[in-house]
């Protein structure tokens, strides 16, 4: 059972009209009669498919949206660009703050105390994976729609949760489209980042190649770093390892380019000697921080998790397989220091200072076992869906022979495989990539 606020808050802007929906949702979905928590979402509708109280159109269809992350609020739209401007067009879009994230119940330094011990809140972020939000999506679904079904929109681990899907409760859509998130099936956490690391040195080096005087930038930040503290604005300590997850950048279609503009800018002369410059430990304070996401940080590898197993900080260990990744061994060598992507380790829980306090709360889950599945292969084999994805060649986050072995495994799935485009072709891309999704989806 799900409830609904009923004080809806109403607002335009130009073209748009936004109007707030808030639900209450079990947290444990097994235990519907249990403690409760708050969803947030946001319905956008165009102004040309409103009636004349303001409202959409009685028939106007629904498409849900599902942000990536984990741990990240929906988008806030400003006007109609991107791929929302194409879907607007024909549905009434839904922007849904996954559980824990934006305005739906928030879980983070501040709040997860408020749950108790550090095995209380690690028990409780165990209900936040993508099986108990498509369970959330259901109850939303119903109560929305009034049983119709609706299109889904998945965007990287919005991907992941749209498989999720379609192996729990594929009867609740109409269509799904995937960009950027078609998970592998049964690879663990483990097979997840060895197969990631050689992406991100051929992201690196390839970003060395367009901009040279970068790998020499890095060399010296990290000389720097190893003689110097330097504190970013949070407090959060910046070491080498800190450092090369600014590589995350290089996952995103102008990333390479804003990587190199905040790496030329990097020392500034003091009276205490060179250090680095207020501008270039702001925005790497921005880059980095999770104060806003540390579910980004306390769930990443269990979005993995499917045997039982405990993930035991996997990214952490196959970087032991890599050695070229040792910032202070490739000083000692004269190489390029090589750059990472969205890898948690443990040391990030004393380097962030958003993630401090939730250090044993996020060893616990790194601890945990029981990890059930999220797919159902049986079920994805016999899927009547119309499914497309678009898979974005030697995506820095996704293995995309993961993704083409998923794309076989689902019965109906049409791809799109784009080297136009880099994980964040869906904003990147606006129009062009929801149309072509729509198209391949609906055999056009």
């Amino acid at each position: 059972m799900v409830s609904e606020q009923t004080s809806a808050t109403t607002v335009r802007q130009p073209g748009l009209v936004l109007t707030d929906h808030r639900f209450d949702v079990p947290l444990d979905h097994t235990a519907p009669d249990g403690e409760r928590i708050s969803l947030y979402a946001r319905e956008v509708v165009a102004t040309g498919n409103t009636d004349a109280s303001g409202r959409a159109r009685a028939d106007l269809p629904w498409l849900l949206y599902l942000q990536g992350g984990p741990g990240f609020g929906a988008d806030r739209p400003v006007g109609r660009s991107g791929w929302l401007d194409r879907a607007l067009d024909e549905y009434r879009v839904l922007l849904l703050d996954q559980r824990g994230t934006g305005r739906s119940t928030p879980a983070n330094r501040q709040t997860l105390p408020l749950r108790g011990t550090p095995e209380q809140q690690a028990e409780y972020l165990a209900h936040f994976r993508a099986d108990s939000i498509v369970r959330d999506c259901e109850l939303v679904r119903q109560r929305l729609t009034g049983g119709r079904r609706w299109s889904v929109l998945g965007q990287s681990f919005g991907g992941f949760c749209t498989v999720s899907y379609l192996s729990l409760a594929p009867e609740g859509l109409d269509l799904a489209l995937i960009t950027g998130g078609l998970p592998a099936l049964d690879a663990d956490a483990e097979a997840v980042y060895r197969a990631a690391y050689p992406r991100m040195e051929r992201k690196t080096l390839a970003h060395y190649a367009r901009y040279p005087g970068d790998a020499a930038a890095v060399r010296r930040i990290v000389a720097h770093l190893a003689e110097r503290e330097e504190l970013l604005p949070d407090g959060s300590r910046l070491t080498a390892e800190a450092l090369q997850q600014l590589g995350i950048l290089l996952g995103s279609g102008e990333g390479s380019h804003r990587l190199h503009y905040l790496l030329e800018d990097a020392f500034v002369p003091t009276p205490d000697g060179e250090r680095l410059g207020d501008d270039f430990t702001q925005q790497v304070g921005q880059l980095l921080s999770r104060a806003g996401s540390p579910l980004y940080t306390l769930l990443h590898e269990s979005i993995y998790a499917q045997d039982g197993r405990a993930t035991a900080w996997a990214a952490h260990r196959v970087r032991e397989e890599f050695p070229a990744f040792d910032p202070q061994r490739a000083l000692a060598e004269n190489q390029p220091v090589l750059l990472t992507g969205e890898s948690v380790h443990p040391w990030m829980l004393d380097t962030h200072a958003a993630l401090r306090p939730l250090r044993r709360t996020a060893e616990l889950l790194a601890e945990r076992t029981g990890w059930g599945p999220l797919y159902d292969a049986e079920r994805l084999a016999r899927n009547t869906v119309p499914v497309a994805a678009a898979i974005y060649h030697d995506d820095l986050f996704v293995d995309t022979a993961d993704s083409l072995r998923t794309a076989r495994a689902i019965r109906g799935l049409r791809t799109w495989v784009t080297d136009e485009f880099e994980h964040d072709g869906v904003r990147a891309g606006g129009r062009r990539v929801l149309d072509r999704l729509l198209s391949l989806a609906r055999d056009e």
